[in-house]
């Protein structure tokens, strides 16, 4: 059994940074705080000046049933039910990937594109394929006043999700949620087609961190036998959907820079930006007709 939480602000956070540090947890500080924080309704100015803040007991099991559910091996942020995206506060659901700061990289290197697109055509469609949160989309209209998004999910959780996210931003007026398997029930063009697909090798899905083993869906994860599947449905039909000088996007696992291009470059691509992200790691590629 658990020891008793401490029903002061301040013994409560180091009580609680104790039991994660004890369980092995990367940032035991941090997680630590972000959960006593947010289920005691407290900041961290108030730690620092009122330790002795009391807790009540509905805050207390709040924290206690957050702690063991990170002890176990869920994330923060699953366990806040939010996580910030490109200065974004996007609400998760189990239906979707916990966006992560990798996929800022992707949004980093077509922003420039949207913005340009837009300044010189008025207006910039973007499709968002796998769109999860609605985090890349999301990102995009925050950044372009005059684009517009159809975000795309085989999962109705996901673009429920998805479509809170653009009405809690205020952009739900130029976002679409749209239920489809990759383009099946897609229609119109499209200056931009991004998407952070599934790209981890069905072998491989058993390997990866616990928080994302375990709590991040399947669906959203596995890229078939080699991880490439996806990036041979994106190659083999974004052709009828994008506009003319558009631009298709793709996130891609570290080691797959060589076999995405070969796979676009076979339907016609050529490359036009490779970018990696802060971890120096190969992780977006931008291709164009």
């Amino acid at each position: 059994m658990a020891e008793v939480l401490p029903r002061a602000l301040g013994p409560l956070l180091r009580a609680a940074r104790a039991r994660l540090t004890a369980a092995g947890i990367a940032d035991p500080a941090l997680d630590s705080r972000l959960i006593v924080e947010h289920f005691s309704g407290t900041t961290r100015a108030q730690a620092i000046s009122e330790p002795g803040h009391p807790v009540d007991a509905t805050a207390l099991a709040a924290v206690e049933a957050a702690l063991r559910r990170r002890v176990a091996g869920e994330s923060v942020h699953r366990i806040l039910g939010y996580r910030e995206f490109y200065g974004l506060r996007l609400v998760l659901s189990p239906d979707t990937l916990e966006p992560r700061p990798d996929t800022e990289t992707l949004v980093d290197t077509v922003l420039p594109f949207a913005k340009a697109t837009a300044e010189r055509l008025g207006e910039c469609h973007i499709l968002d394929l796998g769109t999860g949160t609605g985090a890349i989309a999301l990102a995009l209209l925050s950044a372009v006043p005059a684009a517009t998004a159809t975000g795309v999910d085989i999962s109705h959780g996901a673009l429920a999700t998805a479509t809170r996210n653009a009405e809690d931003l205020g952009l739900g007026g130029r976002f679409q949620a749209l239920h489809s398997d990759w383009f099946e029930k897609v229609s119109g063009r499209y200056h931009l087609i991004a998407a952070n697909p599934p790209y981890i090798p069905s072998r491989d899905i058993g390997n990866l961190q616990d928080e994302v083993r375990d709590f991040d869906p399947r669906r959203a994860l596995d890229g078939g036998v080699d991880g490439l599947v996806p990036y041979r449905i994106i190659a083999g039909e974004a052709e009828g959907f994008l506009e003319a000088q558009g631009k298709v996007a793709v996130e891609i696992g570290h080691t797959q820079q060589s076999e995405v291009t070969s796979i676009f470059a076979a339907a016609g691509y050529r490359l036009a930006e490779a970018r990696r992200d802060l971890g120096r790691n190969d992780r977006v590629l931008v291709f164009e007709r």
